[in-house]
């Protein structure tokens, strides 16, 4: 029998889903239909999900405690979970040898010494791992990525991000608004932040300040930063906005030659000399085998799970996720030293 990175080539990945909202099921969903993966089982907290599992499901093992994984010969964990509870679920994944290899959604935990820890957990009891920042594997963004590794638009000078949803579009404000705009953050803005270190590498925070959003009601946090070479961003983060009923990030990039703007669903590219090109998704080939919620999420677990079966590194891995909570603690940081203030 042929084996590479640990794992046998001629047989199929066994794998575990814990938590079955929304994420678990599309990521399940995906994983059954991937042929290098077998989705064997399912921890579920939620009894009348399990009894709908149950007699749904035949082959697959459903439980009520992560624990209760153990024995599975699992080769891979998904963890889609509330943050709040990725930091235990993945150290008991990794204690008890449930499996070597996890993936979790974003954010990596719910504070930067948590995800310290795991990245140490996984160093010292893992093999391959990654967190859900699904943007990296969206046709657009990787166009936009593309043309900034080819100085396309020259020297990066500076760069406007965004990240806006409806979601709680009307919601009142409150004395907790600093509170929410930090939960907008690790729930959309993380995706922003990624993107920005994917793009243009590690950054500090400079400054952060609160707004109220569109519609009146709280939960908008505006942050700047700057990279070693003196590139300088800032970023604008609402789930409280007009007119956002599916949440957008778009980046707007001004580099010495040119412009780029990319969104979701197109890259925009203008240069100085006046030529100007625009990309949607449908032009830049974005078809995948097996099309669920959009089609960035079949390519992330694609490569997870290639990347699990080739013992190769996936990312984004705990250590680079572990970069967007850090930059997320300096906000919470600011955010208390303001809180003092007012």
């Amino acid at each position: 029998m042929d084996y590479f990175g640990g794992v046998s080539l001629n047989k199929k990945l066994r794998v575990a889903v814990v938590g079955l909202g929304k994420m678990g099921l599309l990521h399940a969903s995906i994983i059954s239909f991937l042929p290098d993966a077998e989705l064997v089982a399912f921890c579920e907290k939620n009894s009348m999900i399990r009894r709908f599992l149950k007699g749904t499901l035949n082959r697959v093992r459903v439980v009520d405690d992560v624990r209760k994984l153990s024995g599975l010969d699992l080769d891979a964990v998904y963890v889609t979970t509330p943050i709040a509870s990725h930091f235990p679920i993945i150290k008991e994944v990794f204690s008890e040898k449930i499996a070597s290899n996890i993936f979790v959604e974003k954010t990596l935990a719910s504070s930067f010494n948590e995800a310290k820890e795991l990245c140490e957990l996984a160093r010292k009891l893992g093999d391959v791992n990654m967190v859900g920042y699904q943007r990296r594997f969206s046709v657009t963004y990787r166009k936009a990525k593309k043309l900034l590794d080819q100085r396309v638009i020259g020297k990066p000078i500076s760069f406007n991000v965004y990240a806006f949803s409806s979601d709680f579009l009307g919601s009142e404000a409150d004395s907790k608004a600093h509170a929410a705009s930090i939960g907008a953050l690790r729930d959309l803005g993380c995706h922003a932040i990624d993107v920005a270190l994917w793009f243009f590498g590690d950054m500090q925070i400079k400054s952060v300040e609160f707004k109220n959003s569109d519609g009146g009601s709280g939960g908008r946090i505006s942050f700047e930063c700057a990279t070693s070479n003196g590139l300088k961003g800032k970023f604008d983060v609402s789930q409280s906005m007009k007119n956002y009923r599916m949440p957008e990030v778009g980046f707007f990039i001004n580099g010495s030659l040119g412009t780029i703007e990319v969104t979701d669903d197109k890259v925009d590219l203008k240069l100085k000399d006046g030529k100007t090109f625009r990309w949607y998704r449908h032009n830049l080939n974005d078809n995948v085998a097996f099309l669920l919620g959009t089609p960035e999420y079949f390519r992330e677990d694609e490569h997870f799970i290639k990347s699990v079966l080739h013992g190769q590194l996936a990312e984004p891995s705990f250590n680079t996720a572990l970069k967007v909570d850090y930059l997320i603690s300096q906000i919470e940081d600011k955010t208390a030293k303001i809180n003092v203030a007012t």
